[in-house]
């Protein structure tokens, strides 16, 4: 059984990923859209879209998409900031399985950018989904851009550590958190303050949703932690303080108009 079981999250969970994969699987089409040519160009393109239309939860654009309407926005709104994410991330991955870094083989069940294509285009595609990435959140606003560019640092600095870290165990769970919060937790926390620039919200709403987002950010990583037997020193630690994330997260809803998915989405991606 996985700590992040998609067979076991509730209905609306369930809903809210199924219509943000479609949406944003339908954005990202359009906006990657190959090239008449028969060059490297076209080349290219197939590789962003071999690296971002992959199969995968899509949760990360679902939290743009179930903020920006928990704040009482349309999900019309939040679409190109939810492509900007998804975007952004799979431009993370397909640098993250580089010889260079992790040197994975594999991503979502099947030959990762740089396997499948080669090196130096799996570079290319991950430099043009970044690119691509801020033209979407151009479109949403200067605000976005800004909050996609402050949490894509962050996110820079969590891989730095990582691989710093890599072969030995941090000496506390609290530095294995700060790796958390950057290399994941950041991108969560920018996706629900995304959804909630979407929706004209107020400031405190857009600080309580990054707040939430980061929370089961963390929270998602120490699950996938247990999945994959990572840091079993932590283990039980983490498991309590995945717990204590997802409570933390569900506290900071009780001001938004329509909280309900997001409460959902915090208990199942803590085990509450």
């Amino acid at each position: 059984m996985t700590a992040i079981d998609p067979g076991a999250a509730p209905a609306a969970v369930v809903r809210l990923l199924a219509e943000a994969k479609e949406a944003v699987d339908r954005e990202m089409d359009r906006r990657l859209a190959v090239p008449a040519t028969e060059d490297a160009s076209a080349r290219l393109v197939e590789a962003m879209r071999y690296a971002a239309l992959a199969s995968g939860k899509r949760i990360r654009p679902a939290l743009v998409i179930g903020a920006c309407e928990a704040a009482g926005g349309r999900r019309e709104a939040a679409l190109a900031a939810a492509a900007a994410v998804e975007m952004l991330h799979s431009y993370t991955l397909v640098h993250d399985d580089l010889p260079a870094m992790d040197d994975d083989d594999e991503r979502r069940g099947r030959p990762t950018v740089h396997r499948a294509f080669d090196e130096a285009t799996a570079i290319l595609a991950g430099d043009g989904l970044l690119t691509a990435a801020f033209a979407a959140a151009a479109e949403a606003s200067a605000a976005a851009v800004a909050v996609l560019a402050a949490r894509s640092s962050e996110v820079l600095i969590g891989q730095a550590l990582d691989l710093a870290a890599a072969g030995s165990t941090p000496g506390s769970l609290a530095e294995l958190e700060r790796i958390h919060r950057a290399k994941t937790g950041a991108l969560f926390a920018a996706s629900a303050e995304l959804g909630a620039i979407c929706a004209s919200a107020a400031a405190d709403a857009r600080s309580r949703l990054a707040e939430y987002g980061m929370a089961i950010g963390t929270a998602f990583q120490y699950a996938d932690d247990l999945d994959d037997g990572d840091f079993p020193v932590f283990a039980d630690a983490a498991a309590a303080r995945r717990v204590e994330l997802g409570h933390q997260a569900v506290r900071l809803l009780d001001t938004l108009p329509s909280p309900g998915v997001l409460i959902e989405l915090a208990r199942w991606v803590s085990g509450l």
